[in-house]
């Protein structure tokens, strides 16, 4: 009984490097892989007699797709983010300092007026804070690395504004609103009083 365990577990270890051998070694080994240093690397290791598995477990590179291939006719796509459209952080911070102390002495002459309970606004590490007492809580910060002011409202949620020279605002791609109009909108709907922050 040993024996014939023996004799099968023998016959299905060489059914099984066969196939593996037959899977790793197929013609087509090159078109299976991301790069073609892989399958040089498979047939020099099948000439010196290496493990196919050695090969799949130390190149982390296997792929069961063809990679994609580019007719002459296609131009290459876009990169993500073009570095000559980036603004010079320099200027990003000029502008968007502008932008939030201005914000900050326009919401505390409007806090003045309206004398409301639970207004404060605060600013510190480059954040301001506006608190309506239980209306909610505005946050506008810059956001260095993408260029832009980030806006959390109670009413509106979170957005993204990126300058736009044009106009000179900073606009909400999305929804294409301007961040100072948004928050005189907001404001003024929640305080019951017309804000003017331009």
């Amino acid at each position: 009984m040993a024996s014939r365990k023996l004799l099968l577990g023998l016959s299905a270890g060489r059914r099984l490097r066969s196939r593996t051998q037959q899977l790793f070694w197929a013609a087509n080994l090159p078109e299976a892989t991301p790069s073609r240093s892989l399958a040089a690397a498979a047939a020099a290791a099948q000439q010196s007699g290496g493990s196919p598995a050695a090969l799949l477990f130390a190149s982390r590179a296997i792929s069961t797709t063809r990679p994609a291939t580019q007719s002459a006719g296609d131009a290459p796509g876009p990169s993500a983010v073009d570095p000559k459209l980036i603004m010079p952080e320099d200027q990003f911070h000029k502008i968007a300092d502008e932008t939030i102390h201005d914000l900050l002495e326009k919401l505390e002459e409007y806090g003045d007026s309206i004398l409301m309970d639970g207004f404060d606004i605060d600013y510190g590490n480059q954040v301001l804070t506006l608190r309506l007492g239980d209306l909610g809580t505005y946050v506008v910060n810059k956001q260095t690395p993408n260029r832009q002011i980030w806006l959390s409202s109670p009413v509106s949620g979170p957005s993204r504004f990126d300058w736009d020279a044009s106009t000179n605002s900073w606009i909400y791609k999305r929804t294409g609103a301007n961040l100072v109009q948004l928050l005189e909108k907001e404001i003024s709907e929640l305080c019951g009083t017309p804000a003017e922050l331009s």
